[in-house]
């Protein structure tokens, strides 16, 4: 069974021109982790934030979990750099790295709490030889590269079966879904099995950025009930 439920605002959606205060505000609002989406316009085809922008965010003091997912090839090359620079979480595609096993132990090594992320149309074979050794698994509810898309349904039945290798391991490993997640989606993430939910534009996008955390957890707490 899924743990406790984790909401990690994305800042991808966030205003850059004050997002120390942006993440300030969520934070205050309830957010659990702040999620970085950092693309590369190689492996997708838009260009977002890179380790200065998280370094910069920690000395201004965020003190919450940082959740990084690279979306960017070559991946080893930047894993320290974003382990220098405060990332608590790093996740990162298995098509884009050339060893993965060896860029899950370089993510270690630095200290930092690997994860392994799956496109909507990535098969899970991947987790047979590598979940003993994640922290974290991430599926895209939507095709990587860009904030504000529409959440894909055909991802549920892969969140459950994510889940459901995860119990079978017997290991603590946090289930996350990232895309399109809102606050009328995100208890049927949550009774697939989700226990970490990215949101951007649907708290960042709002006036009010607790009152949408809090109406997530209501969800949420409603899905596990019914779970």
């Amino acid at each position: 069974m899924p743990g406790t439920h984790w909401i990690a605002p994305s800042i991808l959606s966030a205003d850059f021109a004050r997002l120390g205060a942006e993440v300030d505000a969520a934070v205050a609002a309830g957010a659990d982790l702040v999620h970085f989406d950092v693309m590369d316009n190689h492996y997708v085809p838009n260009l977002t934030v890179g380790p200065v922008v998280c370094e910069a965010l920690r000395r201004h003091g965020i003190a919450v979990p940082i959740d990084v997912h690279l979306m960017v090839r070559p991946v080893d090359r930047i894993v320290p750099d974003f382990a220098a620079a405060g990332a608590t979480y790093i996740t990162f595609h298995p098509e884009a790295s050339e060893h993965v096993d060896r860029t899950i132990k370089l993510i270690r090594d630095n200290g930092c709490k690997p994860g392994l992320a799956f496109n909507p149309a990535t098969a899970l074979e991947w987790l047979d030889y590598t979940l003993e050794e994640l922290e974290l698994v991430l599926l895209m509810s939507v095709n990587p590269g860009f904030g504000g898309q529409t959440f894909i349904p055909a991802v549920l039945p892969k969140i459950a079966e994510v889940r459901r290798r995860v119990d079978a391991s017997g290991r603590a490993v946090r289930v996350e879904v990232d895309g399109g997640i809102k606050v009328d989606n995100i208890a049927a993430a949550a009774q697939a099995g989700a226990d970490t939910f990215v949101a951007g534009s649907a708290i960042f996008g709002s006036k009010d950025y607790g009152a949408t955390i809090r109406a997530m957890r209501s969800q949420l707490a409603q899905a596990r009930l019914e779970r």
